[in-house]
């Protein structure tokens, strides 16, 4: 059975056109998340970023939407009794004010943060 949060993708963009990239990096845990905002002309944000190897929480004010570029990740969801893998080309939404537990065990996890209003 497949989670109603989970997405599988039919083409995860490998390039944004006419966008505006913020140069400062978004450095989480101590440099083992790192993300670059890129600006839409629409007023859409979204961030590029990758995850090393190690178990991370995040919290989220505003509904999201994970796509996963490369790698594989394990997520939990806030309020959810179990943990859903996910792999290149999937992608998972974080429901607005809450948050999900993220984990890479080895190499490195690429994803799109789509922030959704």
């Amino acid at each position: 059975m497949v989670p109603k949060h989970f997405r599988a993708m039919t083409s995860i963009p490998t390039e944004f056109q006419n966008v505006t990239a913020v140069t400062k990096a978004n450095v989480y845990f101590d440099g083992k998340v790192v993300s670059h905002t890129i600006l839409f002309p629409d007023g859409a944000k979204k961030t590029l970023g990758l995850i090393y190897p190690g178990q991370f929480h995040f919290a989220s004010e505003q509904a999201e939407r994970m796509e996963i570029v490369a790698g594989d990740c394990r997520v939990k969801l806030d309020g959810q009794d179990k943990a859903n893998d996910y792999a290149q080309d999937q992608s998972f939404d974080v429901p607005a004010k809450s948050g999900f537990d993220i984990e890479v065990q080895s190499g490195t996890c690429e994803y799109i943060c789509s922030f959704l209003g």
